[in-house]
């Protein structure tokens, strides 16, 4: 059996549901997660989805902010979500197929515009909500399992437009990047993506400040799909959607795909 999944920040999906509908009827993966959601879970517009043959879902929501979902065509057994940090924010979900499979969809704090937990509280709640992340699962090693979202953070040199310039701008300092890669370590988990394209700049985000962003291409890689070692191997066919990011009033990420022959 080979499962296709997509994740896409959306920026709210009550007000861009034609763009998650046009998404699974284009593109079909088996299971699509969603971050910043910004909806309550009974608010998420589910019967346009149901209509697309996607019939299940698993998510967490807040009233205008955060909120993550999993949509699937494929039967979703919910597998619980934790609140790194205690934000009280809904930031992660976990899901679970009837092959075993677990999904785990995240959405990491932005951390606001200065790199500085001293100066800036939300930057500190970005690493302490890693650390935590790290912790969890340190401890609780996970198997056959992928993890996918909006993590916040551009790791490698290439995952940016200029190594130099963003050094020192949120979601590529070098802080930022110890806790993530100490947070994949801690799983063992493996980067799909970098997996299958090893090589070249490889962008996900493009700021809405840009008018001419597709010309200027000041991306950034923030959304990522991971898989535990067991899985990893089997996975294949990464992309980017960079087209949607030019979609009529879009979203300022693309979503990422890769496939597994499970």
């Amino acid at each position: 059996m080979t499962l296709t999944i997509a994740t896409w920040n959306i920026n709210s999906v009550r007000l861009r549901e034609g763009l998650v509908a046009r998404l699974l009827r284009e593109e079909a993966p088996d299971v699509l997660c969603l971050q910043e959601c910004k909806s309550p879970v009974e608010a998420i517009p589910m019967q346009a989805f149901r209509e697309l043959g996607y019939d299940h879902i698993v998510a967490r929501g807040q009233k205008g902010y955060n909120g993550v979902a999993i949509l699937s065509r494929l039967p979703l057994m919910d597998a619980g979500g934790e609140d790194f940090a205690q934000l009280g924010h809904a930031r992660h979900v976990a899901a679970r197929l009837e092959n075993g499979l677990v999904i785990h969809n995240l959405y990491v704090p932005a951390g606001g515009d200065v790199p500085d937990r001293a100066e800036n509280e939300k930057f500190g709640q970005k690493l302490d909500f890693l650390t935590e992340l790290r912790d969890h699962f340190r401890w609780q090693q996970p198997d056959r399992a992928i993890l996918v979202g909006d993590l916040n953070i551009a790791p490698r040199e290439d995952d940016v437009w200029n190594h130099k310039s963003l050094m020192k701008i949120v979601s590529h300092t070098p802080i930022e990047v110890e806790h993530l890669e100490a947070a994949r370590d801690a799983g063992a988990w493996v980067d799909v993506t970098r997996q299958d394209i090893p090589e070249g700049p490889l962008f996900s985000w493009w700021s809405y400040r840009a008018a001419e962003w597709d010309m200027a291409d000041k991306g950034r890689r923030l959304d990522h799909i991971w898989a535990t070692p067991d899985i990893a191997g089997a996975a294949h066919g990464s992309r980017i959607l960079r087209a949607a990011r030019g979609w009529n009033q879009p979203s300022d990420h693309a979503p990422v795909f890769a496939s597994f022959d499970l």
